[in-house]
């Protein structure tokens, strides 16, 4: 048992990892109906920020722990949302009525040179968050000792989660983000300013994935320039269990992907863990190729 809730804790932080990524992911998907394939380059954008943050610059050693922390989450986010902004004034809108297949090439373009702007600003080689950076500090559930760290993890990325989910339903900005996600030109006729909506989904979705970033950097400790490919792909993985373009589902989709990566690690083999990522991909879609939770989109008459 004391192994089977290691396992679960580990499931539910890499999933929780996941989920966010997985969020930037579908709200891009819900406005656009385009995937941001650059999502997971913005993702190793946020870890290497961070990097910058708390180990070039030691920001925790200079305000204190908990403040260092709080204003690289605020940074990462803040900065890699400008990127995505940009992003999307580059990129995306000069193709937004072109064919989507046009769209879809300046995304694998922007990922490439992204990745490629990344590996020659911080280099090739694997980079290290110091091992000291957090104290290694143990609590105690049900008499089972799990690690303070990422119990604070997840519940960071359920705070955000919840947060944005607030965001989506119960202001003014999400209500246009959901109008526009249902029909962009009816959204126009009555008064929804398409093209700013866009921009707000470009900067809160790749803030996310920054975010995830950079607690994969103090969780995992290692980083490097090319680790958004493979988070990248498991968080579209998540989307699209979940129901890609649902808030919900991302959520859902990541911390269920994240549980079925640590335990079948665990359970089966090491070398089986991403390819029980896509069998589990396959047999949800076969029974619902929609996902699990599928964007609810209202009948147009």
């Amino acid at each position: 048992m004391e192994f089977f809730l290691q396992q679960f804790t580990n499931g539910l932080t890499v999933g929780a990892i996941y989920a966010l990524i997985a969020l930037g992911y579908t709200m891009v998907y819900g406005v656009m109906k385009l995937i941001n394939f650059a999502h997971g380059e913005l993702f190793t954008l946020g870890a290497f920020i961070g990097y910058a943050l708390l180990v070039t610059f030691g920001i925790t050693g200079r305000v204190g722990l908990g403040l260092g922390l709080a204003i690289s989450v605020v940074l990462v986010a803040g900065l890699v949302g400008v990127a995505g902004h940009v992003l999307e004034r580059v990129a995306y809108r000069p193709l937004r009525h072109s064919d989507r297949l046009a769209a879809v090439v300046s995304a694998l373009g922007a990922s490439i040179f992204l990745q490629n702007a990344i590996m020659l600003s911080w280099g090739a080689n694997y980079r290290s968050y110091s091992a000291d950076l957090l104290p290694s500090v143990s609590v105690s559930i049900f008499g089972q000792s799990f690690p303070l760290l990422k119990i604070l993890i997840f519940l960071t990325a359920v705070v955000v989660m919840l947060a944005l989910w607030l965001f989506v339903h119960r202001t003014r900005i999400g209500m246009a983000i959901r109008a526009a996600a249902i029909d962009q030109g009816a959204a126009k006729l009555m008064g929804i300013d398409v093209s700013s909506v866009i921009a707000v989904v470009f900067v809160i979705g790749p803030a996310l994935g920054g975010i995830a970033g950079l607690i994969v950097g103090l969780c995992y400790g290692q980083i490097n320039f090319g680790m958004g490919q493979l988070y990248g792909l498991k968080a579209f993985t998540a989307a699209i269990i979940g129901g890609i373009g649902n808030i919900q589902g991302a959520m859902v989709g990541g911390l269920l992907l994240g549980l079925v990566e640590a335990l079948g690690a665990a359970y089966i083999s090491v070398a089986w863990k991403d390819a029980l990522t896509f069998v589990v991909l396959i047999m949800i879609l076969v029974v619902r190729p929609t996902g699990l939770l599928p964007e609810r989109v209202a009948e147009k008459l």
